[in-house]
């Protein structure tokens, strides 16, 4: 399978240290955010190839990142130089899915997020399903709700709505950005950005493709750590502190 990580934003949040350095590089436990993410899934064996979808600024971290890895990496420049030019998220997998010919499973993922279990256990509930699928996880605070994706789900795990953002949350599962996708489900991804679906976020995509085809929600086994502002990424390095994993 491919995974695909995505990593074309700006980070404006967490300004100086991203001004001119990507975040998912920054150290966190002694090892970037990426090395986390893609040490986790070679323990898997189930990746033949990464693919890091990054902007113009900064491109060249990632190429010096990935020649230095025993893994085959592939550094897409999507031609952005700001905020204010980005494709978004997701003409971003679009780009990557059309530069690389990818036709197979794709593991997409957000390159700035962290997971305290394996994603390996996402892929095998994926591929038990057989459709696209993501991860679900309960959260009770409004607030928090009104800034991530948030879904319905019905008692076999299937989302029946999910909603980027929502000003009046309908649930509390709200979706961390990890997504699978098999092939039947890529190839409709030109239909959604032609259908309009939005394209900043990477959840708006399932937004649209729940309403069209069966997506399902695996409930996180675990926490994931959202390097977000300044005062998460203290957070998250105390908490990474001396963990060997």
């Amino acid at each position: 399978m491919i995974c695909m990580i995505l990593a074309a934003g700006y980070a404006t949040r967490l300004y100086p240290l991203t001004e001119h350095f990507p975040k998912p590089l920054l150290q966190v436990g002694g090892k970037t955010i990426l090395d986390w993410l893609t040490e986790d899934l070679e323990s898997t064996g189930e990746v033949r190839e990464y693919v890091v979808v990054t902007n113009h600024r900064f491109a060249e971290h990632f190429r010096q990142w990935a020649a230095e890895k025993p893994f085959a990496v592939t550094v897409l420049d999507d031609g952005s130089t700001c905020d204010a030019n980005r494709l978004g998220a997701v003409r971003d997998i679009q780009f990557a899915l059309e530069q690389r010919g990818i036709g197979e499973e794709t593991l997409v993922a957000a390159g700035d997020n962290l997971l305290d279990f394996s994603l390996g256990r996402f892929v095998e509930y994926a591929r038990a399903h057989g459709a696209p699928c993501v991860m679900r996880t309960w959260q009770a605070d409004l607030e928090k709700l009104k800034k991530t994706g948030v879904a319905r789900v019905d008692e076999d795990g299937r989302v029946v709505h999910m909603e980027e953002k929502p000003p009046h949350p309908a649930d509390h599962w709200c979706l961390p950005p990890f997504y699978y996708y098999p092939p039947q489900a890529l190839a409709l991804i030109p239909r959604a950005i032609a259908e309009g679906c939005p394209v900043d976020a990477p959840g708006s995509l399932v937004a649209w493709m729940c309403q069209r085809t069966p997506v399902y929600a695996m409930e996180m086994p675990g926490r994931r750590y959202d390097v977000g502002t300044l005062e998460t990424y203290r957070q998250v390095q105390n908490t990474y502190r001396g963990i060997v994993k």
